[in-house]
């Protein structure tokens, strides 16, 4: 006959386990990444960031939950660590479309999905969660990260950026931002865009496009990291504290909806960013 098992032999690995999760949530550092369908080359933007945090003994997890992203093995919903691929010793890559919504609470948010995710990938040092502003919104509301926004030159895809700007300023309430873009760094219109999106920001969000950069698409991946990719990720780790957008997650909720602002104000704003493309 089996004897019932012993509280206290349990009670240490139950502790150590408690002791595993909360140094992985010590260390682990969040990027919202907003997907753009619109960016051509939107992969290498990603791939470049991982390259500058690798660079800096990092080891990364890409959780792409973007519009065009893989749909999550069926595992994911019992053992999501199996479903997690390690692409090189640097960087590991977990397909999610959809995966973050399926961690909803009563409050409307997804905010859990950060301790799953940190459960599953003890190895990871950074995060770089890859999905729609919507998606965002429900993760990552009133924590302390900077989204990263993608673009090209062209004009749907800066829209877009700037969409998903005042979709997670108004919902999640963040507002300072970084913007990396699929051109070349010596593209004079790479600059004026990025220069109107951060006065369109501030003008009619009062957020703050606080640095971007350039990546060409074309780069082969063994060129040198550039200085202005190195800067962008340190800058990012700087803005993502280890462990704090995991705190009270639990109990977390987006924000309310807030009051559309008038369609003159939107028009202005879509025709200020046109006017520099």
């Amino acid at each position: 006959m089996m004897r019932d098992a012993n509280p206290h032999t349990l009670a240490p690995q139950d502790q150590a386990h408690g002791l595993r999760r909360l140094f992985a949530s010590s260390r682990v550092r969040f990027i919202p990444v907003v997907s753009n369908p619109h960016v051509m080359g939107g992969g290498v933007l990603l791939e470049g960031l991982c390259a500058a945090f690798a660079e800096l003994g990092l080891h990364t997890l890409v959780v792409d939950a973007g519009e065009t992203a893989p749909q999550p093995s069926e595992l994911a919903s019992v053992d999501l660590g199996a479903c997690i691929e390690r692409l090189s010793k640097d960087v590991s890559y977990l397909a999610a479309r959809g995966l973050p919504m399926r961690y909803i609470n009563a409050n409307g948010s997804a905010a859990q999905f950060l301790e799953v995710v940190t459960d599953a990938a003890p190895q990871a040092d950074v995060v770089l969660l890859h999905a729609s502003a919507a998606e965002l919104a429900r993760v990552v509301a009133l924590r302390e990260v900077r989204p990263v926004l993608l673009a090209d030159t062209d004009s749907q895809s800066v829209t877009h950026a700037y969409a998903g700007m005042k979709w997670l300023a108004n919902r999640a309430g963040l507002m300072v931002y970084s913007l990396l873009m699929a051109c070349s760094p010596q593209l004079r219109l790479s600059d004026r865009i990025a220069e109107q999106m951060s006065n369109c920001a501030d003008g009619f969000l009062g957020a703050v496009l606080r640095d971007w950069a350039c990546l060409d698409p074309k780069t082969p991946p063994t060129a040198p990291i550039s200085a202005e990719i190195r800067h962008l990720a340190r800058e990012l780790l700087m803005a993502a504290p280890p462990g704090a957008a995991l705190e009270a997650s639990v109990n977390a909720s987006p924000l309310r909806p807030p009051v559309r602002p008038s369609n003159t104000r939107l028009a202005a704003a879509r025709a200020s960013l046109a006017a520099t493309l």
